[in-house]
């Protein structure tokens, strides 16, 4: 009995610690970098001026 509350309470203080060491290990590497985030501001743009050119054409 003294044996599973024991193993309760490591898992009560552990695994709080764990989960935010693999959160803050993802949030780390799902950054992107800002030449990465300027490309896709870019194409973004590009690819709406498209949607417009290609709605206009089918108005026109």
């Amino acid at each position: 009995m003294k044996g599973q509350i024991m193993e309760w309470g490591i898992l009560t203080i552990v695994g709080p610690i764990l989960l935010a060491a693999v959160i803050a290990w993802a949030m780390l590497h799902n950054r992107r970098s800002r030449a990465e985030k300027e490309l896709t501001e870019e194409a973004t743009r590009i690819r709406r001026e498209q949607e417009h050119r290609a709605a206009e054409e089918r108005k026109g």
